[in-house]
């Protein structure tokens, strides 16, 4: 009979985040007790709001968003420092689960961001739910950093995607830890809709200079060799910082083995792609029973 308490570790990774909810689900349904939630940016989202009681209305919600609904919620600025405010976001969360205070939480729950201003982590222990989230899921030069008490605050991927080196293990229970960067799985290398792609690019290409344009889009002259101009200003953000991440998490699961590693492929969907929640749950499930049989 397996240890039954669980500290779950939740990692980074955008829209493929929805995966956590069924790794939760399954747990419970193993009869796991979750006694521990860390989490680390869409992990700290699915996390905070499964430590606060409100995982079914956040499932119902998330999964019944479409195409247009994800982008309704995208309030785009043309602020220095990101593309999308987050408030109309967050407000929705809000909205589905009402307010909450972390301290409050029967389960210990801790979302991570980073303090760029002091180059650290910040661990959110107590405090509004929702403050944190934003500032955990901040993605740096998408999001509208979170300015506070003297911190630039964006995404926890940028220093610790995965934030196993933060359990306090109990001597009964076993560190579950969920990465959503894993190796890419070919059935989901699809080609994605391009109205889709084309769609968030047009935005972004109204909002930049020609010569940061997406090159499928200009006729401005490049510098990069031919088959490098396919590389849009968002996709080269998206390449850069998942470069980082998997590097970070590789090191800290080699530091910080966690008992068990549940990994969705990376190429499962694209980081914006919350219209695809059904399908993640199901992919998140399915690797749930790949990693602990």
């Amino acid at each position: 009979m397996p240890d039954k308490k669980v500290h779950l570790v939740l990692g980074s990774g955008g829209a493929r985040g929805v995966a956590h909810i069924a790794i939760i689900e399954e747990l419970e349904k193993a009869g796991y007790e979750i006694v521990e939630v860390i989490g680390c940016s869409m992990g700290a989202v699915v996390g905070g709001i499964y430590a606060a009681g409100h995982l079914p209305e956040y499932k119902e919600w998330i999964t019944g968003l479409s195409r247009r609904g994800v982008f309704d919620l995208l309030d785009f600025t043309f602020a220095k420092q990101g593309f999308v405010k987050g408030e109309k976001l967050f407000a929705k969360h809000a909205e589905v689960t009402g307010s909450e205070n972390i301290e409050d939480f029967s389960i210990p729950f801790t979302a991570v961001a980073t303090d760029m201003r002091h180059h650290k982590e910040v661990h959110f222990k107590s405090g509004d739910l929702y403050k944190a989230l934003r500032a955990s899921v901040s993605i740096p030069g998408f999001f509208v950093p979170v300015v506070e008490e003297g911190q630039v605050l964006v995404d926890g991927g940028v220093l610790n995607p995965l934030p196993v080196n933060l359990v306090e293990k109990e001597e009964d229970a076993i560190i579950v830890a969920v990465n959503l960067n894993g190796r890419p799985d070919p059935k989901y290398d699809k080609k994605p809709e391009p109205d889709k792609l084309e769609q968030m690019q047009n935005w972004f290409d109204k909002m930049l200079p020609d010569s940061m344009k997406s090159s499928r889009k200009t006729k401005v002259k490049s510098e990069l060799p031919a088959e490098e101009e396919s590389f849009s200003l968002i996709e080269l953000m998206d390449s850069t910082f998942s470069f980082t991440q998997d590097r970070l998490t590789e090191l800290t699961i080699e530091m910080y083995q966690p008992d068990h590693l549940i990994e969705i492929p990376r190429n499962a969907c694209g980081v914006f792609d919350f219209d695809k929640g059904k399908k993640v749950i199901e992919i998140g499930r399915e690797s749930y029973h790949k990693a602990m049989g």
